[in-house]
């Protein structure tokens, strides 16, 4: 990587600023970042790329000056915490009105910090404005086991009374120079999550936001990968790959400047949002977590997956619970008796978890029996359930399987005797007609009381039947299906600017509260779908519902495209009766790379259908430390092909299963070998098709066979065919010497 990449012109009349001796690095592995302290106490990044062997190299790189017009020497480099009202004149990384109206702050160097992190280090840059009392500090935590950089930003203050307003507040900023940026962003709408489209970046601002405040990530997803002087690729090329872990509003804007420099920010979204910050409080950003790859998107890929499930996922070293859901079986419609046989047949089908879903609560003239009651009335349906949850537990346990509930607390339907008792509770604009989203609105969770209402939900449903203390309800769906509608928080009054911010900060304080004190229920994070999505959320969860839609064509793109930053531990499919056209076997087979599960009826299935589920069930319960905790290899995409295809590695690459797929093939399509990836070369495996429909046997050539690594991986197999959706599975065994 050449130093004049790295070099930015600002202008004519440039000249050289002696090196400063305060210098600071942060190493990701394979990937430096390095920071500098200029003569005028400002810090500015000098390098960001390719680690260099010799770290006393980075003492030789310079930096480019503009000269004033007074012949001074101004620094105008790439400030990685440049504020509005200085001299640049891009988009600045915080923004602040202080209390006397001023809208100008300069923040310089005070000092810095590292200690060590599980997996890394954190380093910590104090900053501070020497006009006024405002001080932020610098975050970057690096992981170099996974070349995974998370930086954030805390701002505090002691200003008057009055405090001050932030207009906008990123992370750190990070400068790139190449010849050519191209952005792959990631759209969303109800069941068609994670759609990939790519654009070559020009001059000017990119902005990619959202302003639902829940379920955020309805229409766009808060990550993104960054080609550098190419289109990214699967595993070659230069990529950054970026995600904001954040629950609630957030935005990135990425930069060209004038001299051909990409600034790229992640933050909150200030829109509707100037918060007004009073003294001595601390406001953070959201984490911005990002991995420069030098072998395409796929190794970075490998190491946002690693990194989350060491460092940032929910359990993310421990097993998944496979399971059964009654919703699309039954959807409002069932008792307890219903129930208990379709826990019956969890135990039969061989998953761990029988799941109920939405229905189960609200009574009398709030009964939930269909979407538009009961939100908020969290008591169990006395006609439905009159055992109520204890009777359920119990049914389960006689079944052998364990409980899971749904549960949508941070909603209410003011069709409720929640909202008849508190509509100030309920975020809703006084005096006008209301709008409801989904029959419902969101409840106030700036509020404290409301946040406790919302805990407690929780911790008496773990309660309730358990007399020894000890809950039966191993699982929770969380949903969250409306964004927040009719923006006004009767908690907060005349400071309805912090609306976002604070009812974000109260979302979170419910689910550390949960987390802290119930630390083995397993918790699935769904919003309407793929509406929630993020590293923040997914410190409380253990999992995430990626789509409504489970059409396995469609869950093939939804789930290739959330596969480039999340495991697949953390990613639920499940297998429903959504396009019938397709085989048992496909849709179980599309679902098997993930977080396996299902919502159908047994009953509905032939014999043959339900002894191939038996079986696969088995399979991926046998190989869930394969799937979920081996590496992943994405090897030939939808988006490019008629076919999909990936394999899955473990740690010491004993162990490897293949999925592949095809989709729509064309009339006689010409069909190409797929070479597999990540295995040992010098070692020989045993390959065998699982999954196998009863009464059939493989027609794959080679199948029981031994193969090298080297062969499979530069001749590859024959796996594909030209019949539309069908699926293979192949399980890859190391054989020993």
């Amino acid at each position: 990587m050449k130093l004049k990449s790295f070099i930015l012109a600002l202008s004519l009349g440039l000249a050289t600023v002696p090196l400063s001796a305060q210098d600071i690095l942060i190493q990701a592995g394979n990937t430096d970042l390095a920071l500098r302290v200029g003569p005028n106490k400002r810090l500015y990044q000098i390098w960001f790329g390719e680690a260099l062997a010799d770290k006393s190299d980075y003492s030789k790189l310079s930096w480019n000056v503009y000269s004033g017009s007074d012949g001074s020497a101004a620094i105008r480099g790439w400030e990685v915490s440049a504020c509005a009202g200085g001299e640049d004149y891009f988009e600045p990384a915080l923004s602040i009105t202080h209390s006397d109206g001023s809208q100008a702050t300069y923040l310089v160097y005070k000092n810095h910090r590292t200690r060590d992190i599980p997996g890394g280090t954190e380093t910590v840059i104090n900053m501070a404005d020497e006009l006024y009392p405002v001080e932020v500090s610098l975050h970057y935590a690096a992981y170099p086991e996974y070349n995974v950089i998370c930086s954030w930003s805390e701002i505090s203050h002691n200003e008057k009374a009055a405090g001050i307003t932030l207009r906008n507040a990123y992370s750190p900023m990070l400068y790139i120079k190449r010849g050519s940026y191209y952005l792959t962003e990631f759209s969303s709408d109800w069941a068609r999550e994670a759609a990939m489209s790519s654009q070559q970046l020009q001059f000017g601002k990119k902005i990619v936001d959202t302003k639902l405040g829940s379920r955020a990530s309805m229409h766009s997803h808060p990550f993104f990968e960054l080609g550098l002087d190419a289109e990214a690729r699967e595993e070659s090329g230069e990529v950054l790959m970026g995600t904001i872990a954040s629950t609630g509003n957030w935005r990135y804007t990425l930069e060209v400047d004038n001299a051909g420099a990409l600034r790229v920010l992640a933050g909150m979204n200030s829109s509707d949002s100037h918060y007004q910050l009073p003294a001595g409080q601390v406001f953070k950003t959201p984490d911005f977590i990002f991995t420069l790859s030098r072998e395409g998107k796929g190794k970075g890929s490998r190491d946002l997956q690693g990194w989350a499930r060491h460092y940032r996922l929910r359990a993310g070293m421990e097993p998944r619970m496979s399971l059964l859901n009654n919703w699309e079986n039954t959807y409002f419609y069932f008792n307890q008796e219903k129930l208990a046989g379709l826990m019956k047949e969890a135990a039969t089908l061989g998953v761990d978890l029988f799941l109920l879903d939405d229905g189960w609560f609200g009574n009398d003239e709030h009964a939930r029996n269909g979407d538009y009651a009961g939100l908020g009335d969290w008591e169990v349906n006395r006609k439905k359930l009159p055992g109520g949850v204890p009777a359920l537990c119990d049914a389960a346990e006689e079944a052998g399987v364990k409980f899971g509930i749904w549960i949508e607390p941070e909603m209410v339907n003011p069709n409720s005797t929640l909202f008849e008792k508190h509509p100030d509770w309920a975020i809703t604009q006084p005096g006008r007609k209301t709008y409801l989203y989904r029959k419902q609105l969101v409840l106030d969770m700036a509020n404290p009381e409301v946040q406790d209402y919302v805990y407690g939900v929780v911790e008496r449903l773990l309660s309730d039947g358990t007399p020894d203390g000890d809950s039966r309800i191993a699982f929770f769906k969380w949903d969250c299906n409306s964004p927040i509608t009719n923006i006004y928080s009767p908690y907060l009054g005349s400071k309805q600017s912090n609306l976002y911010y604070d009812h974000l900060n109260g979302v979170y304080n419910v689910f550390r509260r949960v987390k802290e004190n119930y630390p083995n229920v397993n918790m699935m994070l769904c919003s309407g779908g793929g509406g929630r999505c993020d590293y923040e959320a997914l410190k409380y969860f253990t999992e995430f519902w990626c789509s409504d839609n489970t059409d396995p064509v469609e869950r093939l793109y939804i789930q290739w495209g959330f596969s480039q930053f999340f495991p697949a531990k953390a990613m639920c499919a499940h297998v429903t009766d959504w396009n019938k056209g397709a085989s048992i076997k496909f849709r179980t087979d599309v679902a098997s790379m993930c977080k396996l599960g299902f919502d159908l009826g047994l009953s509905r299935l032939s014999e043959a259908e339900l002894e191939y589920l038996k079986s696969a069930v088995s399979n991926w319960k046998r190989l869930q430390d394969v799937i979920l905790d081996g590496e992943q290899y994405r090897l030939v995409s939808p988006y490019e092909e008629n076919h999909m295809a990936v394999d899955y590695v473990n740690a010491d690459r004993s162990h490897a299963v293949l999925f592949a797929y095809d989709i729509h093939p064309r009339y006689l399509e010409p069909l190409r070998r797929l070479k597999l990836q990540g295995l040992d070369p010098d070692a020989s495996y045993l390959i065998e098709e699982i999954n196998l429909m009863p009464g059939t046997k493989s027609e794959l050539e080679g199948n029981a066979s031994v193969f090298s690594g080297d062969y499979l991986m530069k001749v590859g197999l024959n796996v594909f065919t030209q019949n539309a959706m069908q699926s293979r599975v192949l399980e890859l065994t190391k054989v020993k010497d």
